[in-house]
């Protein structure tokens, strides 16, 4: 059995030179309650669909990367227990024949196997607050720096090092654009304190400068900081006191490493009375948006 089966329908888009878009299941699996979870994956694939794009939502399952799934696929990583699984996993669960959701770094690296350029995610991975002591950085940002695909993102979460992150993405050399905005969101807020050196207001100038990487050789993925909707944006105020009680809970517990950012998120929602969730949806959506507009323009370079 193949390693990585792509989906017919995926399959059928990419020859014909369609658009696609990736999307990835930890988000499903990992940041979203159930039953919503399942609701929220069939729910971004109609808004694709409903656009004309066909989405390629990607898990391990049963040892196989999958690249577009059925529904009883999406039924699955909704429903079932999986591991995360970044890059550096696939192949220990898949030689294991076991299942998992897979990261922004593991989507994008299967997405980019299959020939897809375009993934909307919610977040991307960043380097973690304190990595000048733990080296604690997504993988997400070293595949992004080898990997030509374009993700569609609301920055980075706020519980990361957003300054840090972005002075990596630079010495990556993976592009960072704006999506008509000249400041850098960070997930859920509009606006974090750090301004864009570039923007765009349009898909089709992504698509263009997707052409130019190209052109250029360039291997490295880009970035699309897509900000959530000013109407769904979270208050900054109980943002900032939410995030900042979250950090003091997780200092006090003496909680580190990888536990740090699943306790934050956690309690950021529990803390928020929910909020925190339903703006994560709505940037999720909108990420979606983007990206369907995205891929149609790659679709109609000529």
């Amino acid at each position: 059995m193949s390693a990585l089966v792509v989906s017919e329908e995926v399959s059928a888009a990419l020859e014909r030179g369609a658009p696609v878009v990736a999307l990835e299941s930890t988000i499903i699996s990992h940041g979203l309650p159930r039953p919503r979870n399942l609701a929220a994956a069939e729910e971004f694939e109609t808004i694709l669909r409903e656009r004309g794009v066909t989405p390629a939502t990607i898990a391990v399952l049963d040892g196989v990367a999958h690249v577009g799934l059925h529904a009883r696929g999406l039924r699955r990583i909704a429903e079932e227990d999986l591991a995360k699984a970044s890059v550096r996993d696939l192949p220990i669960i898949q030689a294991r024949g076991g299942s998992a959701a897979t990261t922004v770094a593991a989507t994008s690296h299967l997405a980019a196997l299959a020939g897809i350029r375009v993934f909307a995610t919610g977040g991307l991975g960043g380097v973690h607050r304190g990595a000048t002591d733990t080296f604690d950085e997504s993988a997400d940002l070293g595949t992004l720096a080898q990997t030509p695909i374009t993700v569609v993102s609301a920055g980075v979460k706020s519980v990361l090092d957003i300054a840090a992150t972005l002075e990596r993405l630079e010495s990556l050399s993976v592009p960072v654009i704006g999506y008509g905005t000249d400041v850098f969101p960070s997930f859920w807020l509009r606006e974090s304190a750090y301004t864009l050196d570039w923007r765009v207001d349009d898909a089709a100038e992504v698509a263009a400068i997707m052409r130019a990487q190209d052109a250029l050789g360039n291997r490295q993925g880009i970035v699309v900081a897509n900000p959530v909707p000013a109407d769904q944006a979270w208050d900054p105020d109980e943002h900032d006191r939410v995030l900042a009680q979250a950090l003091a809970e997780a200092d006090a517990a003496h909680i580190t490493g990888k536990a740090v950012t699943p306790f934050l998120l956690l309690r950021i929602v529990e803390l928020s009375g929910g909020r925190s969730l339903e703006v994560n949806l709505d940037l999720a959506r909108n990420n979606v948006r983007v990206a369907g507009d995205i891929a149609t323009a790659w679709a109609a370079r000529g």
